[in-house]
């Protein structure tokens, strides 16, 4: 869960805490806290069109006959796509200042344009300055305002993977942008793993790789049973019928909260939820998020898409500067495996680091905290 998802949904958790019989007691004194409260967090939501960014632009991309690695065929997939600043062409006629950036699993494009990315990444003289580059932030297949399945095909639309979700966005840039050569390519969790594969895949295109919290080795031990959890919390839902459901199942969602205790660091769980009051206030939260935010066909894709992950029989291939970055503390990528050290080799020019644990960091979402890392990203542009 990323943090402009967090705020926007605190709005309705609160709104369904402060209606607990525990709290109703309280009265008109609490009602105005709660008015207080979810002011406030409202005014996270338009922070990221603060006056210092240009106006974020947003489009689609119709890709014609789409064909999944599975065989199935779309007539039309609708890709999302927001944009920050302006391409610009250099004397050969090309774009010359496109940044590519990919989000996790359950976010979108748009999840950049929290402050905690745009406030650090985007203004003047940031490292991704908007009056310097031309911004594309993706929609990936399945989420956002891309195509997905609860757009109305629902079990009918095809079993995408990450592979798609690549074909994809490289669809997007080359044809719906016009632009055949990008300055970096960044990526969080998923978004990171997709990294990777653009590097191997498309190893000419561009000038810099930076996946942030990711490895690149396909999803197995413990990091594919949290996932499977949920998926088959989906697929044994009395409701699922087969994903073809006329009512949204709901009872999957009581194992939701097994990603966020992946996702998040257990220091921070513990200072949200320091007694047993709080953290099982905590879990129902959770859960009530995810039945009100989330469709269940949606939910088994993202999380069953990783399946065709694997990228390190490839990462020779890779020729752009690269950066991994990720946080001891994250145990969705536990640095204790030493995945990294073993593989970072590979990768010609390659180069890896590990963020220590701090007061600042929260896990594998310290991704969502740009000012940890951005002083990585500034060296890597540097080079």
């Amino acid at each position: 869960m990323y943090l402009f998802d967090i705020i926007s949904r605190s709005i309705g958790m609160i709104s369904d805490l402060m209606m607990h019989p525990i709290l109703k007691p309280c009265g008109k004194g609490l009602n105005m806290f709660r008015a207080i409260v979810v002011g406030v967090l409202s005014l996270f939501l338009v922070l990221p069109t603060c006056a210092a960014l240009p106006p974020a632009g947003e489009g689609d991309y119709v890709a014609r006959d789409f064909h999944f690695q599975s065989g199935e065929v779309l007539p039309e997939l609708r890709l999302h796509y927001t944009t920050l600043g302006s391409p610009q062409r250099g004397k050969d006629g090309r774009v010359d200042n496109a940044v590519l950036m990919l989000h996790g699993t359950t976010g979108t494009g748009r999840n950049f344009l929290a402050p905690s990315f745009a406030n650090e990444l985007f203004g003047p003289g940031q490292a991704l300055d908007a009056s310097r580059y031309y911004i594309i932030l993706p929609d990936g297949i399945g989420r956002g305002g891309s195509g997905k399945p609860s757009d109305g095909l629902k079990a009918q639309f095809p079993r995408y993977g990450y592979q798609d979700m690549v074909t994809a966005q490289h669809l997007l840039v080359t044809r719906g942008l016009g632009v055949d050569h990008l300055r970096l390519v960044l990526g969080t969790s998923m978004g990171g793993m997709q990294t990777w594969m653009w590097g191997e895949q498309h190893p000419g295109m561009m000038d810099a790789l930076m996946p942030i919290a990711s490895l690149p080795v396909q999803i197995s031990g413990r990091n594919l049973m949290w996932r499977r959890l949920i998926t088959q919390a989906i697929r044994t839902d009395p409701d699922w019928n087969g994903g073809d459901y006329q009512v949204q199942p709901t009872r999957w969602a009581s194992a939701i909260p097994m990603f966020n205790m992946m996702a998040d660091s257990a220091a921070h769980l513990q200072s949200q939820a320091p007694t047993r009051a709080t953290a099982e206030a905590l879990y129902d939260q959770l859960v009530a998020a995810a039945r009100r935010n989330w469709d269940a066909n949606d939910v088994l894709n993202w999380f069953e898409s990783s399946r065709d992950y694997d990228p390190e029989p490839g990462l020779g291939a890779i020729r752009a500067r690269l950066l991994a970055v990720n946080f001891a503390d994250d145990q969705i990528n536990p640095c204790e495996l030493g995945v990294m050290e073993r593989l970072i080799t590979r990768v010609p020019g390659g180069r890896a680091v590990l963020v220590p644990r701090s007061d600042r960091t929260l896990g594998h979402q310290t991704l969502t905290q740009a000012a940890v890392w951005k002083p990585y990203l500034e060296e890597l542009l540097r080079q």
